[in-house]
């Protein structure tokens, strides 16, 4: 099919991104660019993360008419990353598309037999391979819809910059100064991102941002060397029990977090609303809420999307693996709280400080961990005009509005654009819970892949036929 010179139609565009998944383009691509062994988190690594914005996702924009820049990273020995831009015309809205080209340990010795993290393995409607969901598989979904509207009508109609970067699953190191530096190469109107799972297989997701997170250790440090229990038990203070009682008064039996300072004021209708629209799908081998525990009186997606959560990661005294007999020196445990945007990051360390030293504890130590266990919330309200445009072509496409996810529940650098660049922020992923993702089996469904091309090639159309909010 040619293309048609400010002509086409929507339903030319989603036919065109359909037909490359149903004649075998998009695999084709997707096995290109998962062959490359983009491990952020193992050393040595450079050159394949350079080599994937320089030459096998650059390939993807041939006959595209996108300008290639690889961004290095502010920081040293960190990952590139690669910008496409198609600047049509300044006046016209431009929208940001974010994608990862790294990926996590392949983890070869723990895949299944016949199953390699390098190469697209196709099992029906399971294809295997590191990247196939997080994220090459998903950002290649973006950039091949953005060609089926070129391709169909000669044109965008808007302005796109394809922002991908290589370090997302070691933290996105040097990304927020990687922003600062390039401001102006960057500037938009959106962000669009497609990354993570859907709440179902059976109808698409749009999320709005991320629920923050910040990690410290508890410490009950009493002496310098434990002491023989059976001629000190009893006379010398012991720190596992002094450590659980501390516990207990963040946490309560049930679940209930007992910090008022760690919890939102008021959780916003808009959000509220959201939540309790939401569409969940239970998956085989995914875990069932527990009755009971939690807030009471909310939902479990209120819990999950618009509360805190403060969960004990490891908890240790003595030698677990080699306990001996004797009253010891030291307790420690690391806890994690994730929270939405109503609750300032800033604010945890120095609320769980106040609060034990009004429960009695002051023995017990409040140690921050690294910055690369803290990130912070981000939201984009469900009523902002953007979301509900999007929202609205989605519906267009697939017949029925999308799961409107007010944060995931996960991490993501939302916060970071949010912050540097003040555009709202929205993602469509298009995985699933099962998917294996950060584990061996990795896998992406191919009937959400080729929804997801169809879902971006619609949405694409929209933005060009101006339904999207005017230009700031």
């Amino acid at each position: 099919m040619s293309a048609r010179n400010g002509s086409g139609s929507r339903e030319g565009t989603i036919a065109r991104a359909a037909a490359y998944f149903d004649e075998g383009r998009y695999l084709a691509s997707l096995r290109r660019l998962v062959a490359v062994p983009t491990e952020s988190q193992m050393p040595g690594r450079e050159e394949a993360l350079r080599r994937y914005c320089k030459e096998a996702l650059a390939e993807e924009f041939d006959g595209m008419g996108f300008d290639l820049s690889v961004l290095d990273n502010p920081r040293d020995g960190r990952g590139p990353a690669l910008l496409a831009s198609r600047v049509e015309d300044p006046a016209l809205p431009t929208v940001l598309v974010y994608g990862h080209g790294d990926v996590v340990r392949g983890m070869p010795e723990r895949w299944r037999a016949g199953l390699d993290p390098w190469a697209v393995t196709v099992e029906g409607d399971r294809w295997y391979g590191r990247g196939t969901v997080d994220n090459k598989g998903q950002h290649l979904i973006a950039i091949q819809a953005l060609r089926a509207l070129i391709e169909e009508r000669g044109r965008l109609g808007f302005n796109a910059k394809v922002f991908v970067e290589t370090g997302e699953e070691v933290g996105s190191p040097g990304l927020r100064d990687l922003l600062k530096r390039d401001a102006a190469l960057l500037s938009a109107d959106a962000f669009i991102g497609l990354d993570g799972p859907r709440q179902t297989t059976f109808m698409p997701d749009i999320k709005l941002g991320a629920r923050g997170g910040v990690a410290f250790d508890l410490v009950v440090k009493l002496r310098d060397h434990a002491a023989h229990s059976g001629h000190w038990g009893g006379v010398l203070a012991d720190p596992g029990f002094i450590l659980s009682h501390a516990l207990s008064s963040i946490v309560s039996r049930d679940g209930r977090i007992l910090v008022k300072a760690l919890l939102p004021a008021s959780v916003p209708d808009s959000v509220r609303r959201a939540c309790n629209d939401l569409v969940l799908e239970d998956v085989p081998g995914t875990p069932v809420p527990d009755a009971g525990w939690g807030e009471p009186g909310m939902s479990v997606t209120e819990r999950i999307f618009a509360w805190t959560s403060v969960i004990v990661l490891a908890f240790v005294t003595g030698l677990p693996d080699a306990p001996t007999n004797a009253v010891q020196a030291e307790a420690r445990a690391r806890l994690q709280v994730r929270h939405t945007v109503d609750v300032p990051g800033g604010s945890i360390i120095p609320a769980i400080r106040s609060h034990l030293d009004r429960q009695g504890f002051p023995e017990v130590e409040v140690v921050p961990v690294m910055e690369r266990d803290m990130f912070s919330a981000s939201r984009t309200d469900p009523d902002h005009p953007w979301v509900r445009a999007v929202i609205a072509s989605m519906e267009r496409t697939v017949g029925r509005a999308p799961n409107v996810i007010p944060n995931s529940s996960g991490s993501n650098p939302s916060d970071i654009f949010q912050e540097e660049l003040s555009v709202p922020v929205m993602w469509i992923p298009n995985s699933y819970a099962g998917c294996h993702q950060h584990g061996p089996d990795e896998h992406a469904l191919a009937p959400l892949l080729r929804e997801g091309l169809v879902l971006m090639a619609g949405l694409w159309w929209d933005v060009s036929e101006g339904r999207m909010p005017a230009r700031r």
